[in-house]
């Protein structure tokens, strides 16, 4: 591999807020998104270093929450996952296990389940339904996007105060099941929110918050499939080369805090893969520059082949806290987090006083290497 022609600071000393740090590993949240189509053994998921596991993902099919008879890659979501997941807890007790509903394939139907009362109380009623019929800890909700199309999904303006209205409900079910039980934990409900302005202008983040138990920022895709210009995908602040109203992790987390949302509620994704552009113009690196291709999504695996391909070189943006690799000869463009990046992440929540970290998603960490960094990074200093 050739050197780094510029030079790699050290990501700790980037970081610099000015918020109360709390001391306890215990106190911070590590949610990992399992995937149910990877094919994955899930019984060498290291649930000791995790608090939280969300099952992707569950469908709304006739307005209920369901597994049916769709498919991911050629694979159906299951009881069997939700059942290995859940014997997770022999190795560590604490682990709560959710299975997630929507997602960018899957958020079709949240518009018209969020639109009136009567959609509203049925969708909540099968959630907990879900949760008692599988035995899981809660219900996670991804919808992407309210009053958007995502990937051609049917939106309208109400969804702005529908969703607020639509968790609310889901809320008193899913407390109501745990007080029929007589349990002693509530179950949970928690979402995952988009990280732009966009997203804050079409959620009523405040608001809605009181009903969730926590909320994962997909902090990540910033320069994404659709993006024909390079460049970080899940960069910590904005890069001196980004426009001023760019994306950055800690523009959400602040776009979330204006919003009312308590910083302890809050979780920054980290994404465990990367994403490549071809056909790069040969300036700058390759860093924010026009390519033939849009920004790809890559394994990890893919990400540690062209690091150790000497036709990459890795760079390092010390004002985003991110690396990328250029391959100058075939003008490819590889943005990724790494070890480094992602201990400077801990740091920053642990400055920042939020509640912790989620990430997407499990099976494509590599021997474990990310998530150690995020374990070793939320340790008490």
């Amino acid at each position: 591999m050739k050197k780094s022609l510029i030079p790699i600071l050290s990501c700790l000393a980037l970081i610099s807020v000015s918020c109360g740090t709390r001391t306890q590993k215990a106190d911070y949240m590590v949610v990992a998104y399992v995937s149910g189509y990877r094919n994955f053994d899930f019984s060498k998921i290291d649930a000791s270093s995790l608090t939280h596991i969300n099952y992707a993902f569950a469908n709304i099919i006739d307005g209920e929450v369901r597994f049916g008879s769709e498919a991911i890659d050629n694979t159906e979501m299951n009881a069997d996952d939700i059942r290995a997941l859940a014997a997770l807890k022999k190795v560590n007790p604490e682990l709560k296990v959710l299975v997630s509903v929507g997602g960018w394939g899957w958020s079709g139907n949240f518009s018209d389940a969020a639109l009136t009362d009567s959609s509203r109380n049925r969708f909540a009623a099968s959630a907990a339904q879900f949760v008692r019929d599988y035995g899981l800890d809660g219900i996670d909700l991804d919808w992407e996007y309210p009053n958007h199309p995502g990937a051609g999904n049917t939106y309208r303006p109400e969804d702005v105060h529908n969703f607020t209205l639509m968790l609310e409900s889901v809320r008193k079910h899913i407390d109501s099941l745990a007080a029929s039980e007589g349990r002693k934990e509530k179950y949970l409900l928690t979402i995952a929110t988009g990280a732009s302005e966009l997203y804050a202008e079409n959620t009523e983040l405040g608001p809605l918050s009181q009903y969730l138990d926590f909320i994962n920022i997909m902090t990540y895709d910033f320069h994404n499939g659709n993006t024909p210009q390079t460049g970080h995908h899940a960069n910590l602040w904005l890069s001196s080369w980004d426009a001023p109203d760019g994306d950055a992790t800690d523009r959400a987390v602040e776009l979330h805090l204006k919003a009312g949302v308590p910083p302890e509620k809050l979780n920054i994704g980290i994404p465990f893969y990367g994403r490549v552009w071809r056909g790069v113009e040969p300036v700058n690196n390759g860093l924010y520059r026009e390519a033939a291709t849009t920004g790809a999504g890559i394994p990890y695996t893919e990400v540690l082949k062209a690091l150790a391909d000497p036709a990459f070189t890795r760079y390092f943006d010390s004002s985003a806290v991110s690396p990328f690799l250029w391959n100058e000869r075939d003008s490819v463009f590889i943005s990724y987090e790494d070890p480094g990046s992602i201990a400077a992440r801990m740091e920053y929540v642990r400055k920042k006083g939020i509640g912790g970290v989620m990430f997407w998603e499990y099976t494509e960490d590599v021997d474990g290497m990310l998530l150690r960094a995020i374990t070793e990074g939320l340790k008490a200093r």
